[in-house]
């Protein structure tokens, strides 16, 4: 058994303002567990994505998120949990103006391929996306897989 508390780890860089990888701090060997706080506009992931092996659960402790999927939108509020199964494309981002609190779980842990769509305007359309961490390690960087262009930039 490991108990930790939330205030004693930092936050990683990402799409929302905190992010804490429960995943080491709790030793987790079988599953992959985060906890996000996301401001208006933020999301859970760097982009439109699915998992090759991984299914994900999100509880959504306070607030409300729209996740973008392959069909229609899906709104989970406070209280609710979403599943997505592996291969399954989606996107949750704090559509709102209250802040999101949510625990996010996957299984297993080794997700395998992630592919990530996102818009590039150089290309024009929705593109496959990497993620890189910059030469300077102060920031993430999508880039279009199609014309390497630099799609956006986490801090």
């Amino acid at each position: 058994m490991r108990k930790i508390r939330l205030d004693d780890l930092d936050s990683r860089m990402g799409p929302a303002d905190v992010i804490l990888p429960l995943t080491d701090a709790l030793g987790a060997t079988g599953m992959a567990l985060n906890f996000y706080e996301l401001d208006p506009g933020e999301s859970f992931a760097y982009g439109f994505h699915a998992h090759e092996r991984q299914e994900e659960v999100f509880y959504v402790q306070t607030g409300t998120v729209t996740f973008r999927t392959s069909g229609e939108p899906v709104v989970v509020e406070a209280g609710e949990v979403v599943r997505f199964g592996p291969g399954e494309y989606q996107r949750g981002v704090n559509e709102g103006d209250e802040r999101v609190v949510a625990l996010a779980l996957g299984a297993p842990q080794d997700a395998g391929e992630t592919e990530i769509l996102r818009y590039c305007e150089t290309c024009g359309e929705e593109t496959p996306q990497s993620l890189e961490l910059a030469d300077d390690k102060s920031a993430i960087v999508v880039r279009c897989l199609t014309c390497d262009g630099e799609t956006d930039r986490y801090h």
